[in-house]
């Protein structure tokens, strides 16, 4: 019924909250120093303190009816007693030119509304915050997990931040997190309920569990939804394609197969060639390049072969970047070459996440 709730599309300001992309690959590690972009694209989790505990971050087919995947914390190495200074968290930022729907003036500020599903067998108390970046404010809401092993679906909805507005430029604007476990230095203050500047002792004020006090513990999480107003609306699904090219502004990760040429350019010199990529869409900002291995690849040039001995970055922009290849000896100046994959599994990930 048009009356009953918000319509139109774009509504979810959150980029793969169905968690269908993983550019990065479907596993990764939480644990103290090994904070990173795991699993999921743009979902990033991390910790603070001394942290001892460690987890398991993955790609999950466990799921509510309506999504096909969600990303999962499963706890491999146990911290009962979590430090004063330590908690852990998954985090997902916005852009702030992304967020400009929630303050047409400070006097117009709107409410927002994060919606998401979520299972644990860890029932408790549990704090999702916000946090605008600009301004250095924060705003929390709790939620609880009454069953284990249940999807439940949560509908949180925060004030509207009459005093803080957002940048209109491509840097973070806004911090979503899901808490996992704090220590006293989060959890001895007032839990700020409205918006106010961040104060670390009230950060994540009502969080009861400590997912890492088992090994028996996890936590899956999907369909996960921020919109303007006051009221959840059902999931915006976009399609994968979609959803795909939303997440390669931050980071694309390009995974040749089968020989196959990622790059067409020139020779230099006897011993090192160049080609370049054009970027789609435009990244966020100026990339950086990372190899998977440096003798991962091969320089295709007249009608022979060769293996890379190194990789490296040239020219960076948002709408392109220029790899530079080694090889020992063998390529003529001036000669149309190609950058091909020779290692299964060989990547370049080119990342401009915020």
């Amino acid at each position: 019924v048009l009356t009953n709730s918000q319509i139109g599309g774009r509504r979810n300001i959150v980029i793969n909250g169905a968690m269908q992309v993983a550019q990065r690959g479907t596993t990764g590690t939480l644990n103290n120093g090994g904070s990173d972009f795991h699993s999921a694209d743009r979902f990033y989790s991390s910790e603070e303190g001394a942290f001892t505990g460690a987890f398991t971050v993955s790609n999950d087919t466990d799921s509510p009816a309506g999504f096909s995947n969600s990303t999962k914390w499963d706890c491999t190495t146990a911290d009962t007693t979590l430090g004063a200074g330590d908690s852990f968290f998954v985090d997902h930022k916005i852009e702030a030119q992304n967020l400009q729907q929630l303050s047409y003036g400070t006097s117009d500020a709107l409410k927002m509304t994060l919606s998401f599903f979520i299972k644990s067998n860890k029932t408790g108390t549990y704090v999702a915050w916000l946090y605008n970046y600009d301004a250095n404010r924060q705003v929390s809401a709790l939620y609880t997990i009454s069953v284990a092993n249940t999807w439940e679906h949560k509908t949180l909805t925060f004030p509207a931040d009459t005093t803080g507005s957002f940048n209109n430029d491509n840097g973070v604007g806004m911090v979503i997190r899901f808490i996992m476990g704090s220590g006293t230095t989060y959890t001895s203050g007032t839990a700020p309920s409205a918006w106010q500047s961040l104060v670390d002792a009230n950060r994540y004020v009502g969080q009861t569990v400590n997912l890492a006090d088992s090994t028996d513990n996890f936590m899956n999480i999907t369909g996960i939804q921020l919109e303007v107003g006051s009221q959840a609306t059902p999931f915006e699904h976009r399609s994968f394609g979609e959803e795909l090219l939303l997440c390669k502004r931050y980071c694309n990760v390009i995974a040749p197969i089968n020989d196959e040429a990622f790059t067409f350019g020139h020779v230099r010199t006897s011993t090192t060639a160049v080609g370049t990529i054009r970027l789609h869409p435009v990244m966020r900002g100026t990339p950086t390049l990372a190899f998977s291995g440096v003798t991962e690849f091969q320089v295709q040039h007249a009608n022979s072969a060769t293996q890379t001995s190194g990789m490296t970055a040239g020219e960076l922009s948002t709408e392109g970047v220029t790899l530079n290849a080694t090889v020992g000896s063998g390529l003529t100046t001036g000669q149309g070459i190609e950058i091909r994959e020779h290692t299964t599994g060989a990547t370049v990930t080119i990342d401009a996440e915020l």
